[in-house]
């Protein structure tokens, strides 16, 4: 195949990608409409499904599955359409779809242990969203690493990078629910009544608590390894510096610091709770911004290659 066959290729499989992952989205809907009557402590086991909820599920899970294969069918694409091949993740475009197609794998991977099937439609809803976002606004032809990403810390400090993004991502979709269910469950109690519908069928805030900061708890060492070590180690390689002041290194810096509070939060009693989540809900707000505000606002970042020619501007000016 020739590179613009290849990257035809991949613009196919991510559009494949994204519908299967919407079929997956409305398995998964039907599975809640089916369970629309489930009280607390029903429905997050097998004993009160119907024989149609349960094959919504399995259908569900199955296409998210083939949606990732699929998914990982478009990196490679992009990857083998670029002269000289390259790993797929030279600019936001590329970052999105890598990092949404981690986020799916760490669900798949952790949906059994941690019984996440009850998560995918926030999931999916959140990749799909992602995936539409990259192929609309974010999308850039394939073309050579410039000078500055040509190296092969592109590969350790990226993907550490992409992981950590996907894990701190998910941590902060369970964070988001496990707001909503305290203060719904708060509320019951007051009234005397008890919680239905789709709230009553996600753990209880424990649960959701402990599986959110296994998540970050995961993701936080990852991206100490990417942001404190392969990031300077890179700079000083490209740049002849451990450290530029550079918008996205401070950004990334902070979210960092965010997520170390966050965690520190989480073992300190009287910090934990509600103070906890907001402080994850920061640290996610800081880590997309650093991805996405700073690329798109920011004139002065050594980063902006990611948005194309202007690095070959910020690199000029480095070595002047």
């Amino acid at each position: 195949m020739t590179d613009i066959q290849w990257e035809g290729f991949s613009s196919d499989a991510l559009s494949a990608a994204g519908v299967i992952y919407f079929l997956a989205l409305i398995s998964h809907l039907f599975e809640w409409a089916s369970q629309r009557n489930s009280t607390v402590g029903k429905g997050v086991t097998s004993d009160d499904e119907t024989r149609r909820t349960a094959m919504a599920r399995i259908i569900g899970t199955t296409l998210t599955a083939f949606g990732l294969v699929a998914h990982l069918a478009s990196l490679v694409g992009r990857g083998m359409a670029a002269d000289p091949n390259r790993v797929p993740w030279g600019n936001m475009y590329e970052f999105a779809v890598a990092g949404t197609f981690f986020m799916v794998l760490i669900y798949l991977v952790t949906m059994k242990k941690f019984r996440l099937v009850w998560m995918a439609p926030w999931l999916l809803i959140f990749v799909t969203a992602v995936l539409m976002i990259a192929a609309i606004w974010l999308y850039k032809p394939i073309s050579p690493l410039t000078e500055a990403l040509d190296s092969y810390w592109l590969v350790i400090h990226v993907v550490s990078a992409v992981i950590a993004t996907a894990a701190f991502s998910i941590g902060g979709i369970l964070v988001a629910l496990w707001l909503v269910k305290n203060r719904a469950e708060k509320k019951a109690a007051a009234n005397g009544v008890e919680l239905t519908g789709y709230l009553a069928r996600i753990p209880d805030v424990k649960t959701l608590d402990r599986i959110s900061y296994r998540m970050h708890a995961f993701g936080f060492p990852v991206w100490t390894f990417a942001v404190l070590i392969t990031g300077p180690i890179w700079a000083h390689e490209a740049w002849s510096r451990y450290w530029n002041w550079d918008p996205k290194e401070v950004w990334a810096f902070i979210t960092w610091v965010v997520y170390a509070a966050y965690l520190h939060a989480r073992t300190t009693a009287g910090m934990r709770g509600k103070v906890a989540a907001i402080l994850a809900l920061i640290g996610m707000a800081t880590l997309w911004w650093s991805f996405i505000g700073v690329n798109f606002f920011s004139t002065t970042s050594v980063h902006s290659y990611a948005e194309g020619a202007a690095e070959l501007t910020t690199i000029e000016s480095l070595t002047r």
